[in-house]
């Protein structure tokens, strides 16, 4: 049943205790929106696992298989940007059970795909509903608790996120392995009917004010310009050469796309995605913050389940459970980074939280080698998640603090799109330095030119003779050591913008938006 709202309160933003805890009805909330943003999130790494089994399913290359990841994730850069002006049209609830729908109709067909190219047509289907649901949902959620509580909302909706990458890997290779490919799909079945039913059920009413026309002059340019420009950046590190013809064309006509869209969005009267919130001191350090964190943080995960699979010889499910550390670091600080982040303001929280993260990497520069002890390494991981978990999630909470009702969505879209961009240059970046790497530290391989050991390393490591893997584990995993390094330098960057986060508790901002109501 919804409450009724005083006349007081349509006039501001919900109510919400200045530092307490979140109520039962925002927890409500949280639990649906984190159910299908796990579900979105886990989907990516569950099918990188499976890629070798569906190039076999398929009888095709792995070049071709790869589509089927980077398919759906150029539908994320497509559909994100519209997500916003959508929110305001149709409403933020009607929004994400739509969402859940599309990627729910994705899955079931994907599950049933005939071909490579019947698959790879699925997941782009997908993508256009899993690309709208993590911005609609935390629209949802900070309009639910208020800017008093956003950065324990944050906390929130980071779990996601930080059980994605870890859970994914497990319950793929389970499931390719003991169980079938089209069940990779076909778990998103229940989990997305749930979703829905509670969606409807526990998700405050729609309240849409008349939409403003869309910006159709920018979809164009924004859309397309950033799929071309991930497109060209995940070509140029799958070839190891930024600058290849492959790849170099459609990396500059995407970035000459999204420039484009900068312009038209910094004059437009309505713009698709409001780059003028930018104006806004701790908008612009938080966005560069995020985009410095996400280019070295997310680019540096690529390497250790890279590491355990290529150097120490695991499996996808082990390299998996050998990466969990990590995410239980991250599920002890999060409430706490939340909570921080609302009592004290998220500057100082970030600050603490990147030096962690950074010194955890310089720790993985120093100690990775072909027999490090997986104690270590595990330590290791616990200490970054501690460190990512206090630095994710409340950098986005320091844009979100300051605005009002009807600016959430916008910036939400923003931040969203920032970090599938700033994400996709970190691993095609760090694909690029330890190809290099490895062909600077191996050895001509038996039959081969000076350099080819790079390839033969990524590829395949259980088809080398004994002989040969004994010569290239070592040098392996110096160059693991010195792509970390970059990672680490990379990540000191990001102290710039975040010595601009507020340092103190926010303030409540003036909103002309409607209260929140509960079921």
């Amino acid at each position: 049943m919804t409450a009724p709202a005083s006349p007081k309160a349509a006039d501001g933003p919900p109510e919400a205790p200045e530092s307490g805890g979140l109520d039962r009805g925002v927890l409500a909330v949280a639990g649906v929106v984190v159910l299908g943003a796990i579900m979105s999130i886990l989907d990516v790494t569950v099918v990188n696992v499976a890629l070798n089994a569906l190039t076999e399913e398929f009888n095709t290359s792995l070049a071709t298989m790869q589509w089927v990841a980077t398919g759906y994730t150029l539908a994320l850069a497509t559909v994100i940007p519209i997500t916003g002006w959508a929110s305001a049209r149709f409403g933020t609830k009607r929004l994400y059970m739509i969402s859940i729908a599309l990627f729910v109709i994705g899955s079931m067909l994907a599950g049933m795909a005939w071909s490579a190219e019947s698959l790879i047509a699925f997941r782009v289907l997908q993508g256009l509903g899993g690309g709208m649901i993590m911005p609609a949902g935390m629209t949802i959620m900070t309009q639910a608790a208020g800017p008093q509580r956003v950065g324990q909302v944050m906390s929130i909706v980071g779990i996601p996120m930080l059980l994605g990458p870890i859970i994914g890997p497990i319950l793929g290779g389970y499931l390719v392995d003991d169980v079938s490919w089209r069940w990779i799909f076909f778990i998103n079945l229940p989990i997305g009917i749930v979703s829905l039913i509670l969606a409807a059920r526990i998700l405050p009413p729609d309240n849409p004010k008349p939409a403003e026309k869309l910006d159709l002059i920018g979809l164009l340019l924004l859309s397309p310009g950033l799929a071309l420009l991930i497109y060209g950046l995940a070509k140029g590190g799958e070839l190891s050469d930024f600058l290849a013809a492959e790849a170099l064309p459609f990396t500059l006509v995407g970035a000459v796309l999204v420039l484009g869209f900068v312009a038209r969005a910094l004059t437009a009267e309505n713009p698709l995605i409001d780059l003028r919130l930018l104006k806004r001191r701790s908008v612009a350090a938080a966005s560069g913050t995020l985009v410095l964190f996400a280019v070295a943080f997310m680019g540096a995960m690529l390497l250790m389940p890279l590491y355990y699979q290529v150097v120490r010889g695991e499996a996808a499910m082990a390299s998996g459970l050998l990466l969990a550390p990590q995410g239980l670091g991250a599920m002890v600080t999060m409430p706490i980074g939340g909570r921080l982040t609302d009592r004290i303001g998220p500057g100082r929280v970030v600050l603490g939280g990147l030096s962690i993260v950074i010194l955890s990497l310089a720790g993985f520069a120093y100690q990775v080698q072909e027999d490090t002890s997986y104690w270590a390494l595990g330590a290791t991981l616990f200490a970054m998640g501690l460190g990512m978990g206090m630095t994710m999630m409340p950098t986005m909470a320091a844009a979100i603090q300051p605005l009002v009702h009807d600016e959430v969505p916008r910036a939400s879209t923003m931040l969203n799109i920032i970090q599938q961009v700033a994400a996709s240059v970190g691993t095609a970046m760090m694909s690029v330095l330890l190809a290099r790497q490895f062909t600077s530290q191996l050895p001509p391989m038996p039959g081969g030119e000076a350099g080819g050991g790079g390839e033969v390393g990524l590829g395949s490591m259980g088809d080398l003779p004994p002989e040969v893997l004994a010569k290239i584990v070592g040098p392996m995993a110096d160059a693991f050591q010195n792509t970390f390094w970059y990672a680490a330098g990379l990540l000191l960057l990001a102290f710039v913008p975040a010595l601009v986060l507020p340092r103190k508790k926010p303030d409540a901002p003036v909103s002309d938006g409607p209260p929140i109501a509960m079921h």
